[in-house]
């Protein structure tokens, strides 16, 4: 499943989602690399 993250106030990435920690930031994967960041809300992505 994909899912959009914010990574800085105008940073975005989009990936395979990995998982979900404790303080509610998302891991996603894009090709070899991880990133986490805050997931962004339906609202904001339209």
């Amino acid at each position: 499943m994909l899912k959009t993250i914010m990574i800085g106030t105008y940073s975005m990435v989009q990936g395979q989602f990995v998982k979900t920690l404790s303080d509610g930031r998302l891991v996603v994967r894009v090709g070899d690399r991880l990133h986490v960041g805050w997931p962004v809300k339906r609202d904001m992505a339209a």
